[in-house]
């Protein structure tokens, strides 16, 4: 699909009309179309949104966009930031806006989604044996000569299943694949040992329909990761490429990809990819981190490799959560109207940040989540939290993956509550 019929769908997204699909948003709105409701500029707060609503930052979004787009060209790398986080085309179109190479994406739905708006480079972090989704990208391909895909090859079986898949479907143009070195024994995907990347090889160069274009992985999956441990199996992973650049199995390529890239160690990735020596061809260092483009209050401001790199700047959490309370059975106890239907729970609980009561903020001291229901927040509260029904709570969340992916519809407000936009999610 060409970049002006993503461009049109994009726009066809803010034709959308307000109706029951979207929590949060305000019911006098339903019956406008989003473009309508975003020209009105209501105050998340006074504008007669419903709760428990979740908000982007405005100002943190587009801080989040710029440094990661800063920091790939600072040290070289192309970028390919992978969708799965928030499955949102008008982010996939911001990011590429901010130099992003192309979108990583995991499965087949997700590759159709980019697609219908337009994403023209997509790189799949996995195998893809399905074979009515290969006669789908193959059908892609042929299409269109400006759509570049990758994807991961782990297994001599998989290449023949693709292999037979494609050659059925009479594909025209070869699928470009990667070999996916594991991080490890016990890690999830990837071929265990060199030997065995040899062997995968081999086998796509006997297969028509593929092309090897190059070797990728995941450092976040080593086991007991650590700088040293995460920079040797980069290191690795860098040798293999060089490996078969020798044995010449990159001939006829324009480029050679080498790919790698968390949320987590992208520092890591960023040093040894500048160690990697001249091959016979360019070499793409493509990097593949995805969670940065909300941040969190949780696991990823934990993990960050801006906490080890400051001078490289810091990530901004970019979510917010508010829920209302609905009870106040006891001195030390408190219920909000937001559960494990809006809230990410894999990782950490919601924390609480800050309540909201007649238009003033006050931090939420003495205030912590410590359950959830379905649709209800249990709070802990001490003797210093001042907390009443009614009060509106914003809490901070962990993990993006798990925060988008329960919301079709997210208001983008500014500083001051005003809403500027709505991101529509595709899960």
């Amino acid at each position: 699909m060409a970049l002006d019929s993503g461009t049109d769908a994009l726009a066809k997204l803010t034709e959308e009309h307000v109706d029951h699909r979207f929590k949060g948003l305000p019911p006098d709105a339903y019956g406008l179309t989003v473009a309508e409701l975003a020209g009105q500029r209501r105050n998340l707060f006074t504008g007669g949104f419903t709760t428990p609503v979740l908000a982007l930052s405005a100002e943190r979004l587009e801080h989040n966009l710029k440094l990661m787009e800063t920091y790939s060209v600072r040290h070289g790398l192309a970028f390919a930031p992978h969708g799965k986080t928030s499955m949102a085309p008008q982010l996939f179109h911001r990011q590429i806006e901010h130099g992003a190479w192309g979108i990583t994406l995991a499965v087949p739905h997700q590759v159709r989604v980019a697609r219908a708006f337009g994403v023209q480079r997509v790189f799949l972090a996995n195998e893809l044996v399905d074979a009515a989704a290969l006669r789908w990208i193959s059908a892609e391909l042929d299409a269109d000569p400006d759509f570049r895909f990758v994807c991961y090859v782990d297994s001599v079986r998989g290449v023949g299943l693709m292999d037979a898949a494609l050659t059925e479907a009479g594909a025209g143009r070869p699928v470009d694949v990667v070999v996916e070195l594991a991080a490890g024994e016990g890690a999830r995907t990837g071929v265990r040992t060199e030997a065995e990347c040899a062997a995968v090889a081999d086998a796509v160069a006997g297969a028509r329909t593929l092309r090897l274009a190059g070797v990728a992985g995941y450092e976040g999956e080593v086991p007991d990761a650590d700088p040293e441990k995460v920079h040797a199996w980069l290191r690795r992973l860098v040798a293999l490429a060089v490996d078969f650049d020798k044995a010449g199995r990159f001939d006829g390529l324009e480029e050679i990809v080498v790919s790698a890239g968390g949320s987590a160690w992208f520092d890591a990735v960023a040093d040894v990819f500048a160690e990697v020596p001249a091959l016979s061809l360019p070499v793409l260092k493509l990097l593949r981190s995805g969670a940065y483009v909300s941040h969190d209050d949780g696991h990823y401001r934990e993990l960050t490799p801006f906490n080890r790199v400051p001078e490289e700047g810091a990530l901004e959490p970019a979510f917010r959560l508010w829920s209302q309370v609905v009870s106040r059975p006891s001195p030390e106890q408190a219920f909000t109207n937001a559960g494990k239907r809006d809230a990410a729970y894999d990782l950490h609980l919601p924390f609480a940040q800050v309540v909201r009561r007649d238009g003033a903020e006050h931090p939420a001291t003495g205030i912590e989540v410590t359950g959830l229901s379905d649709q209800h927040a249990w709070l802990r509260t001490t003797a210093e939290a001042d907390l009443e029904v009614g009060d509106w709570l914003g809490t901070g969340l962990s993990h993006p993956c798990t925060s988008f992916d329960k919301w079709q519809l997210i208001p983008v407000a500014e500083a001051d509550g005003t809403v500027v936009d709505y991101i529509r999610t595709f899960f």
